[in-house]
């Protein structure tokens, strides 16, 4: 993919909306029963029936019996939109008083006389009266003239950064990652961008006023088009504290400094005493199946199935492990999902704690936000694999073994010595999973079955649901990481490719903070993290469970990444920034444009520090900068013909540090997008 023109973001990508699956399209809607031949096709409402889920979640008991049909209910409604006001935006107060004055009121009004409008509320639980939650139709916003105004009012805001659209549930995480102005925050799998925008508004509504924070958010994404979806949401915050990457969350770099020189200024400026890039907090958003956001996406409705969870957990594990080895000691990290499957909540959290022993603990936050209603976490589920019901590990036949994986159930035994589960016929031959219990007879795969029961505090964990607050489902779980992860020597392990050689450099005694191999079928992936100061650098590698990139790539639209981690060459999201008389657009055919390189990042723009002292001394003549503001050295371009410069980006010291950082360890970051833009030449040089 390298080298493709067409790198800068297209309009396209973002106007490109969702499509409505609540109504299906008119050539899609079935006819009139009494007249077949009529054209009168009425718009008939997404099927919203599948009996494998209702059977799945019952049998789970993710709700008591007497709520589910309250439960089954909610989930068939459309979900109310939810709005946050961007607390750092100067209108911040107009707006809210706008809302509280203005439209509520008289929403309220037109209620009370008999209208059937919903007037537009706060959520009770967001501080501050900043997230907002209304429920209208398309037809009573054309209908109503306080409600076309609210929405033209809506439109506007949004467009400018003054205000956000975002799920409910969606804005629930950041809120528990207690972040801090002068801390660093990085969002594992952030795209489409709304909680990266949110992170960015907490760290900026805590910092003093007229000064940028000393702390910043690295967004990452695996996908192209969804990271050109978070760069676009992110450029209406205007900060400078913000870089974009692109890698596999399970493989996110190190970023480790291997105290070389070359002589340049910025090496030789840099703070030696840097090593490692390490966060203060971690944002593990990790993806899935996707079952919680059903009243917004009813397409899933007919494509559910009890699998979907179990395709995903093994990578669940490698994104949260992960995740905790860039975390510093000390530091908070929130793991969530947007599903309501325990094989991918529970399970992944319940693995994470007995990987980590005593360095991890999961936080009990029931006191924070006490106005949301939330649910403890689950201690007991069963995992369904082809339609049987399975309790524990043990019931797992032989053939099944690859998919189905210890740490799926409560307790995560291996049970060791296992032997041959199949089932065996009358004439001695094996039975297939697919002959055993079937869903139509649920009775018959749990009545023998032995339920295991988790040890582990899982109930600190936190289970929001549709029924509740009017919202989608979600699951949230808080840890805190107490002191370094254990070092575990890891076995070998034989891999595809050439995984194999790369691997075989892990298996070392050195204390090395960062994520080690994983066996195939996620049952002995160990990671090794110890002491940071360790100034060693290793390639990371990991390789996946049979089967599991592929089912998480046709559910999350995942990019397989080479074996190292590598995502495959893709261009860059910013615009490369080729010499201005010589436009993209008009290259001839068949003549190929010379590849920007960034570091071993082939088609992707470099990041470089801007010096020209005769051009920075020009800008800050022209625009009257002071001297006390801190602009040199915060300059970055993305062309490496300094002769050529077309926009010039400003970063703040937090993000100047990490890129130094990133330059004395070789360039392990692929960045996409980096700091504000703030200078664009319009001359045209020949």
């Amino acid at each position: 993919m390298g080298g493709r023109r067409g790198s800068r973001t297209q309009r396209k990508h973002f106007k490109e909306s969702r499509e409505n699956v609540w109504k299906r399209r008119r050539t899609d809607s079935s006819t009139d029963p009494q007249n077949p031949n009529s054209d009168n096709q009425a718009w008939q409402p997404f099927a919203t029936q599948n009996p494998s889920f209702d059977e799945y979640y019952k049998e789970q008991r993710i709700v008591s019996p007497e709520e589910w049909d309250a439960f089954n209910e909610m989930l068939r409604k459309p979900l109310p939109a939810a709005f946050r006001i961007n607390s750092t935006s100067q209108f911040c107060e107009d707006i809210r008083s706008q809302l509280e004055n203005d439209f509520m009121k008289s929403l309220q009004s037109e209620a009370a006389e008999g209208g059937d409008l919903e007037p537009i509320k706060p959520l009770p639980w967001y501080p501050d009266n900043l997230a907002w939650q209304s429920n209208f139709s398309r037809m009573q916003l054309r209908k109503n003239q306080t409600l076309e105004r609210f929405h033209e009012f809506l439109k506007l805001e949004t467009e400018i950064g003054n205000i956000s659209r975002q799920e409910a549930v969606s804005m629930v995480p950041p809120l528990f990652l207690d972040v801090h102005p002068d801390q660093f925050v990085l969002d594992m799998c952030a795209a489409p961008g709304s909680k990266t925008f949110q992170l960015l508004e907490i760290i900026h509504h805590s910092a003093k006023g007229g000064s940028l924070p000393d702390g910043m958010v690295l967004a990452n994404d695996l996908d192209v088009q969804r990271c050109n979806l978070l760069i676009h949401q992110t450029k209406r915050m205007c900060t400078a504290n913000l870089i974009v990457t692109n890698h596999e969350a399970q493989h996110f770099p190190g970023c480790r400094s291997k105290n070389i020189s070359n002589g340049s200024e910025v090496m030789n400026n840099l703070d030696q005493g840097t090593t490692q890039l390490l966060f203060d907090r971690v944002l593990c958003d990790v993806p899935c199946s996707g079952d919680g956001t059903l009243r917004k996406a009813p397409d899933i409705w007919r494509k559910w199935n009890g699998g979907m969870g179990n395709g995903l957990h093994c990578l669940q594990i490698q994104i949260a492990m992960r995740g905790l080895s860039l975390l510093k000691v000390g530091g908070r990290m929130v793991y969530s999902t947007c599903s309501m499957n325990p094989v991918e909540n529970e399970a992944v959290v319940a693995e994470i704690l007995r990987r980590c022993g005593g360095s991890v603990e999961l936080l009990d936050v029931s006191d924070e936000l006490p106005q949301l209603i939330r649910r403890p976490g689950l201690t007991k589920w069963k995992v369904r694999d082809k339609g049987v019901w399975l309790a524990s590990y043990k019931d797992v036949i032989k053939f099944s073994r690859n998919g189905i994986v210890p740490s799926m159930f409560p307790s995560g035994k291996n049970f060791v010595g296992l032997t041959d589960n199949n089932p065996k016929s009358e004439n001695g031959e094996n039975v297939n999973s697919e002959d055993r219990a079937q869903p139509d007879d649920p009775a018959s795969s749990t009545d023998n079955l032995e339920e295991e029961v988790s040890d582990l505090p899982l109930g600190r964990c936190m289970r929001i649901m549709p029924h509740d607050q009017n919202t989608g489902a979600f699951f949230i779980a808080v840890l805190h990481k107490v002191s370094h992860l254990p070092a575990i020597q890891d076995k070998s392990v034989s891999s595809q490719g050439n995984l194999s050689a790369k691997k075989d450099e892990l298996h070392s005694t050195a204390e090395i903070n960062g994520l080690e191999s994983s066996s195939v079928g996620g049952t002995d992936e160990k990671i090794l993290e110890v002491a940071p100061e360790a100034d060693k650098e290793i390639s990371e590698v990991t390789s996946e469970p049979d089967g599991k990139i592929s089912v998480a790539s046709s559910m999350a639209d995942l990019v397989d990444g080479g074996p190292d981690g590598v995502v495959p060459e893709t261009n860059s999201f910013e615009a490369a920034e080729a010499p201005a008389d010589k436009k993209i657009d008009s290259v001839k055919v068949g003549e190929k444009r010379k590849l920007q390189i960034q570091g071993k990042w082939r088609g992707v723009d470099p990041v470089l520090f801007f010096n020209e002292e005769a051009t920075i001394n020009s800008i800050k003549t022209f625009y009257g900068i002071d001297d006390s503001f801190p602009f040199n050295g915060h300059l970055v371009t993305r062309n490496n013909d300094t002769n050529h410069v077309k926009r010039i980006y400003y970063v703040s010291k937090s993000v100047k540090d990490v890129l130094e950082l990133n330059f004395r360890g070789g360039q392990q970051l692929k960045i996409t997008s980096v700091g504000l833009k703030l200078f664009v030449s319009i001359f045209m040089f020949f």
